[in-house]
């Protein structure tokens, strides 16, 4: 037990106070189930072809057949071109003359053109998506996939700068005002003019999101105490967050126009101002900055909602050296500085990466399965909720590098099976893929919760968004492993499922923290 630990050990485990904080701070990462995950449905590409324009003259046989076919790349069926049509003066002009296509015109001798009039959409499963509504198909359709990745890359910058600024100005601060930003600009989405300004927003919304989340996750590893704290770094943020992953599919069958998906996901936000005066700042944190009277108050105002008289002295004397220790200033170099914290920085910045891509690319897949969409993405969400349950079982009473060694070898063996699978039995691959995703989400939640116990409070926030930085490369890859399959289907199963099973052996390298206490210095880490 730290100095920390035994000086609030007064307070107990599991009051009123701790309550409190563990349901809203898990309260609080609800709508990053939400935005995260919401380009699924957003930017979905409905079932298109080459518009053909109602004022010109052509007969119901030339109209049905002014599009090309051409074999679809998967199954070899013929399929509506989606990208040219007949070139339409030579089919107007076949029209006014009365010939019949495929009778007296073969069809494969007349010349085809681009989609000069644009496109027609499907709209029986959306009403309208950012690809619908900008024609983000065929020369365009590049801007996709990069949309996610400009997403990410807003989650990348944000776990840069986020672990820092909360180690710096507060854990509190930083987690409201993500809150604010991450609300406020998925409103401003929904009056994008044009697919650049929906970018720039989504960029920020991904800063913000990944910001709440990590700042919500580091305020209640710091404040709850060691048994607490293992539920809420596994089920507890986690099943909050497969909450708003659940909700999102309801909300996208109900609003299926993208603007109006995006204003209903983002008006809950409003709800989560009166927060601010429920949610305490970090004891520990206010003890690293030297800010002991404030700790206490806290702690007062805890023993106090809990029912207990607290002690006339929480920090005595024995705080001085841990003190003058955390008043120093560390920032991300320090992640590399000395070799027992070297090794275990970059060996879990592989591990991130690797399931992120695993983790966001399975997400963002589910629109590609067979199937309903929404049922598919209900689905995926619905089989993370065991997943977190599971993990706080295995952190409980389990190893924390042989749980994470275990479901992620596991998780990339899952989706190599899918290679195996005939193409007739598309629902066993499903049911592999699903598998694959239950056990890459049980080592997402895991390699979070092992992180934050491996370092040591001055570094910790700074720790965690540099690890989260780290996957986010991956997130950011993740969209292009899902655009792999116009290759082949199997390609991704194939490289995500090798490099996971690879990533779950490199972690059996690291460090075991099961049992041990929270390090408060870097002097106090275990070395890798």
């Amino acid at each position: 037990m730290t100095d920390y630990d035994a000086a609030t050990a007064f307070l107990g485990e599991w009051g009123r106070f701790q309550k409190e904080v563990f349901f809203l701070l898990c309260l609080s990462v609800v709508p990053n189930g939400f935005s995260g995950l919401s380009v699924v449905f957003v930017a979905d590409t409905p079932p298109h072809m080459c518009l053909i324009p109602a004022h010109v003259n052509l007969t119901a046989a030339w109209r049905n057949s002014s599009i090309p076919l051409e074999e679809e790349g998967n199954s070899g069926a013929l399929v509506r071109s989606k990208c040219s049509r007949y070139k339409l003066e030579d089919v107007k002009r076949f029209s006014d003359g009365g010939l019949l296509p495929g009778v007296d015109v073969d069809l494969t001798n007349v010349s085809t053109e681009s989609c000069l009039d644009g496109w027609e959409y499907d709209r029986s499963v959306y009403i309208s998506t950012i690809i619908s509504e900008w024609d983000l198909v065929c020369d365009n359709r590049w801007k996709n996939p990069l949309t996610s990745s400009l997403f990410f890359c807003g989650v990348l910058t944000g776990s840069f700068i986020s672990g820092q600024l909360s180690d710096r100005y507060g854990r509190k601060i930083v987690l409201f005002v993500s809150m604010a930003v991450q609300t406020l600009f998925t409103l401003f989405q929904v009056f994008s003019p044009s697919w650049t300004v929906f970018c720039a927003m989504f960029f920020v919304v991904g800063l913000a999101q990944i910001s709440n989340y990590v700042a919500a996750f580091v305020l209640g590893t710091e404040i709850l105490g060691p048994r607490v704290r293992t539920v809420f770094s596994t089920a507890g943020v986690s099943l909050f967050f497969g909450v708003g992953y659940m909700l999102l599919p309801l909300f996208a069958y109900f609003l299926r126009d993208w603007r109006k998906l995006l204003l209903g996901i983002s008006l809950p936000g409003f709800l989560y101002v009166p927060l601010w005066w429920y949610i305490p700042e970090s004891p520990r944190w206010l003890l690293s900055q030297g800010r002991v009277e404030e700790a206490e108050a806290i702690l007062r105002d805890a023993a106090k909602r809990n029912n207990i008289q607290p002690p006339p002295v929480i920090f005595g004397p024995l705080q001085n050296e841990l003190q003058c220790e955390m008043r120093k200033v560390h920032n991300i170099c320090d992640l590399l500085r000395s070799r027992n914290i070297r090794w275990i920085s970059l060996t879990l910045w592989l591990v991130w990466n690797t399931v992120s891509i695993a983790y966001f690319a399975l997400s963002l897949n589910t629109a590609n399965l067979h199937g309903n969409a929404y049922f598919n993405s209900f689905l995926s969400a619905v089989v993370e909720m065991p997943a977190y349950i599971l993990s706080w079982a295995m952190f409980r009473w389990c190893s924390r590098r042989l749980s994470l060694s275990s479901t992620l070898f596991m998780g990339g063996l899952f989706l190599l099976f899918i290679k195996l699978i005939p193409a007739d039995l598309i629902y066993l691959a499903i049911t592999l893929e699903m598998m694959g995703k239950f056990a890459v989400t049980t080592a997402f939640t895991i390699v979070y919760a092992y992180t934050a116990e491996l370092y040591p409070t001055v570094v910790r926030n700074t720790a965690v968004g540099a690890c989260s930085m780290a996957s986010r490369i991956g997130s950011i890859i993740a969209p292009y492993f899902i655009y792999l399959r116009s290759y082949s289907i199997s390609l991704p199963y194939i490289l995500m499922g090798s490099i996971t099973a690879l990533s779950g052996l490199l972690s059996l390298l690291l460090p075991e923290s099961y049992g041990m206490p929270l390090p408060d210095t870097i002097a106090h880490m275990q070395p890798g």
